[in-house]
């Protein structure tokens, strides 16, 4: 035995005694080996490929992923969850109990009641209230789950792991409703289930309206779908139910859906639906809906409206309304009309070198003699229709533009419709070829050129024949042609049409210090293919005219320097109120020339026998052209204006920010006063004076601005041809006559005034607030919502500020006319607009005038509001005039039962 011990540790002591050594051995420092990346661009040798010994295998770390094998824990998020009173742990059941004050949050899910169960061995939720001591039940649940909440009266299951719950009496809100019912089951995607149920859209713990029905479901982002259901008022049934309804629960800007109609009844007309059609949210791009009316005494109507937007790019609408109606063959007074109306606005955003810009407004005559829209009373008095299609390009690193138009106007009482189509003009910016220069007049040298072309098409009859030799212009109403595609030819064959090259040079600068001078020449020539050949007709005893076609040319120059300054008065006061008073004047002086272009040898005029004693007058060859002709006679005249403003500094006691604090007040806002003289005319050199003037009061709550023009030459009288009295100027100062300083032409004063309480909003403040609203309730702005925010807000008839006690705003305008004839005419009217409160709930508007020189009233409207809380009614009542109507109209606040609504309209067709 000690023989082999013996032998082990001779073993052991060899084998270790070398390995004692070599750890004496000095340590070898270890040298990095640089690794050199292969060259991905070259193939791989066959050598090294040849070299590989290992098996080209599927990758096997997708399969023994561990991440994949682990098992998964129904808790996905972070749970939190508290308890004012105390919080108790079941282990044995593996419950928790949360009393008083509870709350419990997973992820998007937060539950509140003073009684909460979590079971974890089922993951789901107990929540309930606790009945103290008298028997009050306090403490119900509280769920929310994102968006939706609900206010729960008994209690609650809820599995925190499929997301579904089973509810006992609960209010929930959907979008603009709430939902309330005896059972309600959640599912995962959002839904509900509700039995023994009602849907309104009161606020109040007792509504004053709701939809009941047995069965209730609500799909999330969908409808809202009942089964048979009866409406109630304040709790009282009503026969009013369907067997089964849907109410939209989409957000309006993904909505599409029936459109429901308005129904009553015309003595014209008889019964109607108004506006029964269906939306359509195509995408988020474009929004569209069709409606139509019916009458059942033949009368129909179809209407489209639709916009589009696209973000940083453009927006617009576009709307058709088509109205047909033929009263029957045994009316005493029969109605007979097709009319329509085309409305069109586009409007781009500011991208780029080009630009596109729509703004129509069109449409038949009768329209507004014949479709009274009782929600925009404005629609009723419009006199006049136009329209404008705009395009336009800046040429990038180039002094040059291009534009073209559309332009299109129309009268709506005498029907006459001016075209312009097309306008198109190319322009180059101002250049400056001396401005290196030191010289100021040349440094400061600028040359432009613009050239316009035009084509006007009207359905104004030309005269033929019969020039007046006096070129009185015809003021009798005109004689038309219907605009319509049979016309079309004569239209055409009756454009005018012409174009215009100007090149305008101009130089400003600085003269004797205080002066600044400017001068400016321009040379116009006008492009035509026609002009006019007159000639005397002596078997009709009259001046007859043809047209000639070619092209023609028409050359003509101006020049002009004016030379203006600026100065300023101020006025100290050591004493009062009034610290300092301003005056700030700005007198001008110009001198224009022109030649005389009438000489019959230029070919723009033509010398013409007028009668048969032998008497000639010159005419001008484009008269009633595009751009006209060349000016008739020469201009040797100088033209004065002067401009004044009137301001004080006065001590604002209202301020307390600072000790001695000064506000500026406008005592003349501005007064101005302009005249011209002609030394080359032959007779009544000064032209009249025209004088104008505008200021405003107390703090700009009334604003006056007044006009006149007064003719400084007098008048006499004298016997026609025919041996009548008439009365003509004469050239003769009224001064030097005995008639005074000269007769007052024209005169105007307009006078406007608002007035209410601090607090009170103007029109812009309502669109503001308006429209902030809006946002903050999730709404998306577009072409529909920002009309009716404008027309609310500019018609008090629409909105109704509950919060200003009243507000009120006048206008007054006097107009004067004295012309030489001795023909006199004043006409002065009045208007008032306003609204005010009555109640808390009561508010009352109006707008009304008085003509006094018909010694009648104006177009009238009344209005009466009243907030009925989840209901608001208005009354419109057009008391008197052409469109005499009223309108009753209650109807839910929401939006999305805004259908819900009791109307009655009359218009003025039951008379």
């Amino acid at each position: 035995m000690q023989g082999f011990r013996l032998f082990l540790f001779c073993f052991f002591g060899l084998l270790i005694v070398p390995l004692l050594a070599t750890a004496q051995d000095p340590v070898r420092k270890l040298e990095e080996k640089p690794l050199a990346a292969p060259d991905s661009l070259m193939p791989l040798s066959r050598e090294l490929m040849a070299m590989d010994t290992l098996p080209n295998t599927a990758d096997t770390l997708a399969l023994t992923d561990s991440t994949k094998i682990m098992p998964r824990s129904d808790i996905s998020t972070d749970i939190t969850y508290y308890g004012e009173d105390s919080i108790v742990s079941d282990f044995t059941e593996n419950k928790i109990y949360l009393y008083n004050q509870a709350w419990f949050e997973y992820g998007t899910m937060r539950l509140e009641a003073d009684l909460i169960i979590i079971d974890w061995k089922n993951s789901e939720l107990y929540a309930s209230g606790v009945t103290d001591s008298l028997g009050n039940v306090k403490g119900n649940p509280f769920f929310k789950d994102g968006n939706s909440s609900y206010e729960i009266r008994k209690e609650m299951k809820y599995n925190f792991k499929t997301q579904k719950a089973i509810i006992k009496d609960v209010v929930t809100e959907q979008q603009d409703g709430i939902l309330r019912g005896e059972t309600i089951k959640k599912t995962e995607d959002g839904s509900i289930y509700l039995a023994n149920g009602y849907y309104t859209t009161c606020t109040l713990t007792t509504p004053h309206y709701h939809v009941a029905a047995n069965k209730i479901k609500s799909i999330e982002g969908g409808q809202v779908v009942a089964g048979p259901f009866n409406l109630f008022f304040n709790g009282i049934p009503t026969p009013l139910g369907l067997p089964f309804g849907i109410i939209p629960n989409t957000p309006e800007e993904k909505a599409s859906g029936l459109i429901f109609p308005s129904y009553g009844q015309e003595q014209k007309r008889g019964l109607y639906l108004r506006d029964l059609g269906y939306y359509f949210a195509i995408n988020d791009y474009i929004h569209a809906r069709i409606t139509g009316d019916i009458y059942s005494n033949g009368g129909w109507g179809l209407k489209s409206q639709s916009i589009y937007k696209k973000r940083y790019r453009f927006a617009g609408s576009f709307n058709i309304d088509f109205q047909k109606f033929r009263s029957p063959e045994t009316e005493l007074n029969p109605v007979d009309y097709n009319t329509f109306r085309i409305q069109w606005s586009h409007n781009p955003e500011s991208r780029g070198n080009s630009r596109f810009s729509a703004s129509v407004n069109a449409g038949s005559t009768s329209y507004f003699n014949n479709i009274v829209n009782p929600n925009n009373f404005t629609n009723n008095v419009t006199s006049d229709l136009s329209s404008n299609i705009q395009y336009s390009k800046t040429f990038t690193g180039t002094p040059f533009s291009f534009g073209a138009s559309m332009r299109h106007s129309q009268s709506v009482q005498t029907g006459e419709v001016q075209l312009s189509l097309p306008n198109m003009n190319l322009s180059m910016n101002r250049q400056s070829p001396f401005k290196n220069m030191k010289f100021e007049p040349l440094k400061t040298l600028n040359i432009a050129y613009n050239f316009d072309l035009q084509n006007s098409i009207t359905n104004k009859v030309t005269q033929e024949f019969g020039v007046d030799p006096d070129l009185v212009e015809n003021t009798d109403t005109p004689d038309l042609v219907d605009f319509t595609p049979a016309n079309f030819g004569y239209l055409l064959q009756n454009a005018k049409n012409g174009a215009r090259n100007r090149i305008p040079i101009s130089s400003n600068f600085r003269l004797f210090k205080y002066f600044t001078g400017t001068a400016s020449a321009n040379l116009t020539e006008l492009w035509y293919l026609k002009r006019i050949n007159y000639f005397y007709n002596p078997s009709e005893e009259r001046v007859d005219k043809i047209i000639e076609d070619g092209f023609n040319r028409v050359t003509f120059y101006s020049s002009s320097f004016s030379l203006n300054t600026n100065i300023y008065g101020f006025f100290n006061f050591k004493r009062g109120k009034i610290q300092t008073i301003r005056q700030h004047i700005q007198p001008s002086l110009s001198v224009n020339f022109s030649p005389d272009f009438s000489d019959p040898s230029l070919g723009y005029f033509q010398e013409v026998r007028v009668n048969n004693e032998g008497d000639t007058r010159l005419f001008d060859r484009y008269q009633g052209f595009s751009y006209s002709g060349a000016p008739m006679g020469e201009s040797r005249a100088m033209a004065f204006s002067i401009r004044s403003v009137l301001e004080a500094k006065v001590i604002d006691k209202k301020d307390s920010t600072q000790e001695n604090a000064t506000k500026k007040i406008p005592l003349l806002e501005n007064i101005d006063l302009n005249s011209s003289y002609n030394f080359a005319a032959d007779s009544f050199k000064l032209a009249p004076i025209r004088i104008s003037a505008r200021t405003s009061f107390f703090d700009r709550k009334l604003s006056v601005n007044m006009s006149s023009t007064l003719d400084p030459y007098a008048t006499g009288t004298f016997i026609n041809s025919n041996g009548a009295e008439i009365t003509r100027s004469v050239n003769q100062f009224a001064w030097k006559n005995g008639q005074g300083l000269g007769t007052i032409r024209n005169a105007s004063l307009n006078m406007n005034a608002s007035i209410n309480p601090s607090s009170a909003q103007n029109p812009g403040e309502v669109r503001d607030e308006l429209t902030n609203e809006f946002m903050q309730q999730g709404g998306v702005m577009n072409e529909f919502v920002e009309s009716e925010i404008n027309r609310i807000s500019t018609d008090p008839s629409q909105y109704i500020d509950w919060n200003i006690p009243w507000n009120m705003s006048f206008g007054y305008v006097l107009s004067y006319s004295n012309q030489v004839s001795g023909t006199k005419r004043i006409t002065q009217t009045v208007s008032v607009r306003g609204d005010f409160k009555l109640s808390e709930k009561w508010a009352v508007n109006f707008n009304t005038g008085y003509d006094a020189q018909t010694k009648k009233l104006t177009q009238t409207m009344v209005g009466i509001a009243r907030d009925l809380h989840c209901w608001q009614m208005n009354v419109n009542w057009v008391p008197f005039g052409a469109f005499t109507s009223y309108n009753i109209d209650i109807r839910v606040k929401s939006t999305i039962l805004q259908d819900l609504k009791v109307s009655r309209r009359r218009s003025f067709f039951d008379r």
